[in-house]
């Protein structure tokens, strides 16, 4: 009597697994100029006294958003970068705290100045996880979008001259 409902149960949930929806998973990828922006970038901030945390290659698809999730320290200094796919048209990050509010939102399109790079500086008031969201909209290609991001945290040595104002938060927007 146990065995013809165990079968069927067993028949229902698999059958609800091969209707979900398919996860798109954080993989690796590879391109020459976003390589080469990526050697300038971390040169460039390296000379400003800011210290590489964390970078990845990320394998994206168009308009799909995929959550980077960071701990920031209170009162540190940080450089986020996002290096979008060169022939996209759209990029964008959103950042949240661990409360879900937005924090910082930025977007660049293809003909922008600062192009498929956005790049921002953030201070937090509290020690907490937060989440980057970057997003690229591309028309032609759908899948296999390579972007990169990475994580700079100031040093705290005070011989360090980095040209940076003390206004706290100096090229992100903020949001309430």
């Amino acid at each position: 009597m146990k065995t013809p409902y165990l079968l069927v149960s067993f028949m229902a949930l698999f059958a609800l697994s091969a209707y979900s929806q398919e996860t798109i998973r954080m993989q690796s990828c590879s391109n020459d100029f976003i390589s080469h922006q990526v050697d300038s970038l971390k040169n460039r901030y390296g000379s400003d006294g800011y210290v590489l945390l964390k970078e990845a290659s990320i394998n994206m698809e168009s308009e799909y958003e995929m959550p980077v999730i960071v701990p920031l320290n209170e009162g540190s200094w940080y450089q986020f970068v996002f290096i979008g796919d060169y022939s996209s048209r759209l990029y964008e990050v959103r950042m949240y705290d661990w409360k879900e509010r937005m924090v910082v939102f930025r977007q660049n399109r293809w003909g922008d100045v600062d192009g498929n790079v956005i790049s921002y500086t953030y201070v937090p008031k509290f020690s907490e996880f937060h989440m980057m969201k970057p997003v690229q909209i591309n028309k032609q290609k759908k899948k296999n979008l390579c972007g990169y991001v990475m994580l700079f945290r100031r040093a705290a040595s005070p011989e360090v001259n980095t040209g940076i104002s003390a206004a706290p938060v100096a090229n992100a927007v903020a949001v309430n």
